[in-house]
């Protein structure tokens, strides 16, 4: 049941991400990747607003977070559950680590994105 819980969450996050998207590249342009900028963005606001709401603050059955955290906002945008890791890590004071996840999930992200184009290209 879980499963098709984040599926149905995935399903409505891949949405409303290409429709974000697409209506922000109509009105803004596409010289700079503004979707995506404020699709990351609102994923972090949201994730960051849900997450201590429903854990801290509510009681509300778990399958929530499956459906809205895990499954929407992971197909909505995955940089919102990087933040919240990186979030955790500061409060935890772990402010070296916290650090080096955003060094390296940038670099590393950025490194295999050209790899990727290389082995794509035949280079």
């Amino acid at each position: 049941m879980n499963i098709l819980i984040v599926g149905a969450g995935g399903f409505l996050g891949a949405i409303a991400r290409y429709a974000v998207a697409l209506w922000i590249g109509q009105n803004w342009g596409r010289s700079f990747p503004l979707g995506t900028f404020f699709i990351n963005v609102s994923g972090s606001l949201l994730i960051g607003l849900f997450m201590p709401l429903v854990t801290e603050r509510f009681m509300v059955n778990p399958q929530w977070r499956l459906f809205f955290a895990v499954g929407f906002l992971g197909a909505y945008t995955t940089f919102s559950t990087f933040e919240f890791e990186t979030g955790n890590l500061l409060k935890d004071g772990e402010v070296a680590l916290a650090a080096l996840n955003v060094i390296l999930s940038v670099a590393a992200g950025f490194a295999a994105l050209k790899v990727g184009n290389m082995i794509a290209k035949g280079i």
